[in-house]
């Protein structure tokens, strides 16, 4: 979220290395008893700026794209059910930098039989459930510290390639002081930038609103929030409603959340036109996710926004054709007001991240890390890998550079761009438990029928 006027929003995302995709492999087999594909588009019916996103950014055809991205969630059903049948010997899951599914396990046993069902193996000395056993004591000593330490810690976040946990640590004073509990083993720490001031820019592309915790014509207004839409939703009564993040709703803390979204008009902002209003926000709590939701009113829904489609650069749309899970090494393509498409990969599928809001209570949120740069004025906007839902952009190391080159520039050192989005699966769950019968209910992302 970007604060136009006033204070700039409080989001950190990750900064994982980049090399976290390098590993030996054990075995050597290509996966061949994977579940079937989930429905993508045509590579020819991408837009022209994906593609050339796809290009620049991932150095892949389209085809290579969604193929990839179709084999990851063949991948994540498959450990999924691994899992369930051996949680000792279950250690990860991750598509390799060079496009192969892996399954790591703890033992040979194990590893013989994702072998045998196609899958390249890796032997890792910890399982996946003790890794995430020691995330949570982690956490747990982290939200223990006074504040002036804990600010200084970004996130945390489960590599399975390399069977440990990453805490990503500003490069500062205080962060290099930080003592690491003795208790926890296997734990990698990496700086990261510590941010600058807020960056004034103009809203841009499709896909933006503005909102305000009060009129925008009240004389009494310091400033607006801007953010992008994400995904179009509808519920079982049929209601249009949009997914962003829950930070973008400027009366989050608030008990009545409910605030206008509007269509920027850079010209005249207090007459621009309202598209509808946040009807529901979330920022950490139990289900530590970042999410809102926006419901369009008639003008939104007569102007197409209701479409099962994402928009970014010059109206640009991207028909979206079901939901996805991250799985590391997954390719992701996202839009956003700021940067429009861009795309990386998905660097680590467990982050957790501490928040704090403007009143300066912490927040702890988990979504994934994928090294697609995002901007400030991005948050909310929609994450894809291929043409499918992923999740929602919640945060950057990049929020307050002011284009993609040059945050390329300043975080090579860190190892490049991160973001940190929040998965659509658990949204939506959330979502609909949480509605009591009401708004929400049975919500479902848009997707085009009949895609492939």
């Amino acid at each position: 979220m970007r604060k136009l006027v006033a204070r700039r929003a409080a989001v950190k995302a990750v900064a994982i290395a980049s090399t976290v995709l390098l590993a030996p492999l054990f075995g050597t087999a290509t996966a061949s008893a994977a579940p079937e594909a989930p429905a993508q588009l045509e590579a020819d019916t991408l837009p022209p700026e994906l593609v050339q996103a796809i290009a620049r950014d991932l150095k892949m055809t389209p085809t290579e794209y969604l193929d990839r991205a179709a084999r990851a969630q063949q991948l994540r059903d498959y450990a999924r059910d691994f899992r369930s049948e051996r949680p000792d010997a279950y250690a990860g899951a991750w598509i390799g930098a060079d496009g192969k599914p892996v399954v790591a396990v703890t033992s040979l046993d194990a590893a013989h039989v994702a072998a045998a069902d196609g899958y390249q193996t890796r032997l890792a000395p910890v399982s996946a459930d003790s890794l995430e056993g020691s995330l949570i004591q982690l956490n747990q000593w982290i939200t223990g510290l006074p504040r002036e330490i804990s600010q200084g810690i970004n996130s945390v976040a489960i590599d399975f390639l390399n069977s440990q946990l990453v805490l990503s640590v500003a490069n500062t004073a205080a962060g290099h002081m930080l003592n690491l509990p003795t208790l926890l083993a296997n734990i990698k720490v990496i700086l990261s930038p510590n941010g600058g001031g807020p960056v004034e820019r103009r809203p841009m592309g499709g896909d933006t609103y503005i909102s305000a915790p009060i009129s925008l014509k009240d004389t009494s207004l310091k400033g607006v929030d801007v953010c992008s839409f994400g995904f179009n939703s509808v519920d079982a009564a049929g209601n249009a409603l949009n997914i962003s993040a829950g930070h973008c709703d400027p009366n989050l803390s608030k008990g009545n959340q409910e605030a206008t979204v509007y269509l920027p008009d850079v010209r005249d902002i207090p007459s621009s036109p309202e598209l509808g209003a946040f009807v529901r926000a979330t920022l950490g709590g139990q289900t530590a996710l970042d999410y809102s939701v926006i419901k369009l009113n008639d003008r939104a829904v007569r102007a197409g926004m209701d479409q099962p489609s994402v928009r970014a650069a010059n109206g640009t749309t991207l028909s979206i054709t079901g939901t996805a899970e991250p799985i590391t090494g997954a390719p992701v393509c996202k839009s956003g007001q700021s940067s429009t498409f861009t795309c990386g990969f998905v660097v680590a599928d467990r982050v957790e991240t501490q928040l704090y809001t403007a009143e300066g209570e912490s927040k702890i949120v988990r979504g994934f890390a994928n090294s697609a740069c995002t901007l400030g004025g991005d948050s909310g906007g929609a994450i894809v890998s291929g043409t499918l839902a992923l999740g929602i952009t919640s945060g950057s190391n990049a929020a307050d550079a002011p284009n993609c080159n040059e945050a390329n520039i300043a975080l090579a050192q860190y190892g490049g761009t991160a973001s940190l989005g929040i998965p659509i699966r658990p949204i939506l769950a959330d979502i609909d438990a949480s509605s009591g019968g009401g708004l929400g209910s049975g919500i479902t992302v848009r997707t085009r029928p009949n895609a492939g």
